[in-house]
């Protein structure tokens, strides 16, 4: 079997480089009757809020071509839920467990961070910098250099453990923003959040999802997310973690070659809930077919 640990630095380091998507696997607890949990890299849990989120109006998820779009709008119950309820179901697996940490305020981002900062079986968090600024007018934290930097500096004051930032593809320069982020104390990113898309139901002549438009996934997005993980490789010197359309094994090995030092599995899951396991089972058939003795000779080859 091929070497297949990744060190993403500052104490998060992977049995292998497979990691899921947050918002497509629950609390990890859903999916233990299907695979192993330890047997993965890590797992990311849905996205975690300062207080209680009720999320969008229903309808909010649709098929589309290749693709799904989710306007779920974040619902959860809130940081204190988390702690007292999901941490201690989930403080003993053993592989790392990431919390995905959204906002609507730079104070809401912070005080949620320094909460999950205590909790001693989490080594990481995610930023989820694609949620909306509610005090600049709704615009993305993360579609701007300035509020981008602001979020994880002001996280990285009262986070002291590994800071993964979740970028927004839905932007005119992600290399700008990625080394903004790398500056204010970033220990990787992560690429792509879901796309800006929308789809209309042409019987009834209006959107089908309540809140008309909503973020796309799915195969259909992947040579976007690769170009963007291929572009942002070549400006940061801390880890990138690719997603965006990974189905399949050779779709992450694709990812590893554009640069990613890992990567995530978000859609699939709901295709196969076992996928995972078997993305991390083909890279390593890939590694010893290839005669390439650990997964770090194939990252950033091309």
């Amino acid at each position: 079997m091929a070497d297949l640990n990744i060190n993403l630095n500052h104490g998060l380091e992977l049995q292998n480089p497979v990691l899921t998507a947050s918002g497509t696997f629950g609390y990890g607890i859903e999916f233990q009757d299907f695979i192993d949990l330890e047997c993965l890299g890590g797992f990311i849990v849905k996205g975690t809020t300062l207080n209680p989120r009720e999320g969008n109006p229903y309808p909010r998820m649709a098929e589309t071509s290749s693709g799904m779009l989710n306007a779920v709008g974040l619902q959860n119950k809130g940081v204190d839920y988390f702690i007292e309820h999901i941490y201690p179901r989930i403080q003993s697996v053993k592989t790392n467990i990431l919390v995905n940490v959204s906002g609507s305020t730079i104070s809401d981002y912070a005080a949620t961070a320094e909460k999950i900062n205590e909790l001693e079986h989490i080594p990481g968090i995610e930023l989820n910098i694609s949620c909306p600024n509610v005090k600049e007018g709704g615009m993305a934290f993360g579609t701007s250099c300035i509020s981008a930097a602001e979020v994880v500096k002001a996280v990285r004051k009262v986070y002291h453990k590994h800071l993964m930032v979740k970028l927004s593809p839905n932007v005119t320069n992600i290399q700008e923003i990625a080394l903004a982020v790398e500056t204010e104390g970033a220990d990787s990113v992560s690429l792509i959040n879901t796309l800006l898309g929308m789809a209309i139901d042409a019987r009834k002549r209006k959107p089908v999802l309540s809140t008309v438009t909503g973020g796309l996934s799915g195969a259909c997005v992947k040579p976007i997310a690769l170009r963007m993980v291929w572009q942002v490789a070549q400006v940061v010197k801390i880890p990138v973690i690719g997603l965006g359309g990974i189905m399949n094994a050779m779709d992450a090995i694709e990812f590893l070659l554009a640069g990613a030092s890992a990567i995530q599995v978000g859609t699939a899951n709901f295709i196969d809930p076992a996928i995972t396991l078997k993305i991390k089972d083909g890279i390593n058939a890939y590694l010893n077919e290839n005669g390439f003795k650990s997964v770090k000779e194939i990252i950033g080859l091309i």
